[in-house]
């Protein structure tokens, strides 16, 4: 294996992602209502595994250098915010679960979102951008964006985000081991955007995350 046969699993995992949401648009294209410069999802704080991390600083330190620093310079504030926000879900140290639910619930928006609300990582994106506008299944509860005509109380068809972690989990633990990690049990560990591009990438598909 080399590096980019682990890119290329990942890819396999993006196009089947992108199909899953499509499938559902066609069927219910009254209810997705994405459309350029909606960027509601930009705001939505989400982790990546370690493959999408690696993935993503990979492509992004080929990006121009002007585009870089201006991502760069609104990373600044992006890593404000995620700091206000873990301040203020200290009160749920004791309960795991809650603080994640907290977390989901900021406002922060990502560095790939320039002034003109358009992503400049748009083609690399990561998967979970590629399925916001969809009702999404984890952990025995489904979600849907605000911005969608998805109706509680109704059923939709569902994307299964439990199965893709699972997979991103496995193809992160694989690259681990392959890289030569000594912490492969780091594999179900998730970075915010931020962490994934500032990290130095073999540090990173090493899993060494400080």
């Amino acid at each position: 294996m080399e590096l980019f046969d682990f890119f290329g699993e990942y890819e396999t995992l993006v196009k089947k992602a992108d199909i899953l949401f499509q499938k559902i648009a066609q069927e219910y294209p009254s209810c997705v209502r994405c459309h350029i410069h909606c960027c509601d999802c930009c705001y939505a704080p989400f982790g990546l595994f370690i493959i999408e991390a690696a993935y993503i600083n990979f492509y992004f330190n080929r990006l121009e250098r002007r585009q870089r620093r201006e991502i760069f310079r609104r990373m600044e504030k992006t890593e404000t915010d995620i700091l206000h926000a873990k301040d203020r879900l200290h009160v749920f140290d004791d309960d795991p679960k809650m603080k994640v639910f907290g977390m989901g619930k900021q406002r922060i928006r990502c560095p790939f979102l320039n002034d003109k609300e358009e992503c400049d990582f748009y083609v690399k994106r990561p998967i979970i951008c590629r399925l916001y506008g969809v009702p999404l299944a984890l952990k025995e509860k489904v979600y849907a964006c605000g911005s969608s005509g998805f109706q509680k109380g109704v059923t939709y068809p569902t994307v299964k985000l439990d199965e893709i972690y699972h997979q991103l989990c496995n193809l992160s633990e694989r690259l681990l081991n392959w890289a030569g990690s000594a912490h492969p049990e780091k594999c179900s560990l998730m970075l915010f955007v931020p962490r994934a591009l500032k990290l130095p990438f073999n540090n990173l598909i090493k899993g060494i995350l400080e």
